[in-house]
């Protein structure tokens, strides 16, 4: 009898788990029941011999042999996906249209798309950055795939990952010495402005607007020069900023969904492209 294979569902399962460390999560990354999940997990467990999770009825956590079955996963799931690329590569051209938010655009797509244009030279990706809440709006008018940022809790598209929303400053600004604290922050119908107003309302903090743009650069400009706090996202974190939190005096803020949207109805790139960004972008941990 030969030795078990193991199957990319099944790795795509164990490693959606070991992200969350959720069931429950793990089946919301993936579009599937959590007893689908627990049941891939269960025959990945059969196929190695040995048990890769620790379970209990309020955490879920991986075992020696599970933390030793992640890289190996990773790099099985990535050969397949580059071996598969590679065949199709010279057969699948055309065009796709992607809108997203200009953080996101600026800081982890780029190399995203690189890797996907290294394996399929024929598709041409268009992208757009703006505000999410008017891009998505365009599904399919003006674009077959958004990533866009949602509050936790709605349902629209496919979650991605999550993400936590940081108030960020130059390393000398003291925002206990300003009042009222001065902002750079997006227009109106940005969900971290909404968000960074009504928690300083709710603390009692006096703030005002000194700053705002369409532009991540000009925002980020502005609050590296120690005039302007801001708000970004962890996973696009800028190296010119720094993390600022309750010991400035700033309130917590909520965290927020990642998900992706698809045209109904995609051409082979598009689809292509959406199961690249769901490979390289989701299912990943929000940062500390």
């Amino acid at each position: 009898m030969g030795s078990p294979t193991l199957e990319p569902e099944l790795l795509q399962a164990f490693l959606a788990v070991a992200e969350h460390l959720s069931f429950t999560g793990a089946a919301a990354a993936l579009n599937r029941t959590q007893s689908a999940v627990s049941g891939q997990i269960k025959r990945l467990e059969g196929a190695v011999g040995t048990s890769l999770f620790e379970r209990t009825t309020t955490s879920v956590a991986l075992t020696s042999a599970g933390e030793g079955l992640l890289d190996d996963a990773r790099r099985i799931l990535r050969i397949s996906e580059e071996a598969v690329r590679r065949l199709r590569q010279h057969d699948v051209k055309g065009q796709v249209r992607l809108g997203v938010m200009d953080d996101y655009g600026a800081v982890l797509l780029p190399p995203i798309l690189k890797l996907f244009a290294d394996a399929y030279p024929g598709v041409e990706i268009v992208m757009e950055t703006g505000l999410t809440s008017a891009l998505r709006q365009r599904v399919p008018r003006d674009f077959d795939l958004v990533i866009a940022m949602h509050e936790v809790g709605d349902k629209a598209g496919e979650q991605l990952r999550r993400e936590k929303a940081l108030w960020a400053g130059d390393a000398a600004f003291n925002p206990r010495g300003r009042d009222p604290l001065p902002l750079a922050l997006y227009p109106a119908g940005c969900l971290f402005r909404k968000w960074a107003l009504a928690a300083l309302d709710r603390a009692q903090v006096r703030w005002r607007l000194a700053f705002v743009s369409h532009s991540l650069a000009a925002v980020e400009a502005i609050a590296s020069q120690g005039l302007a706090v801001t708000v970004v996202k962890a996973g696009a974190f800028p190296k010119s900023l720094v993390p600022l939190g309750r010991k400035h005096g700033l309130p917590a803020l909520p965290r927020a969904d990642i998900r992706l949207h698809c045209a109904t109805t995609l051409s082979p790139a598009a689809t292509l492209l959406a199961a690249h960004v769901r490979q390289n972008l989701g299912a990943r941990r929000e940062r500390a």
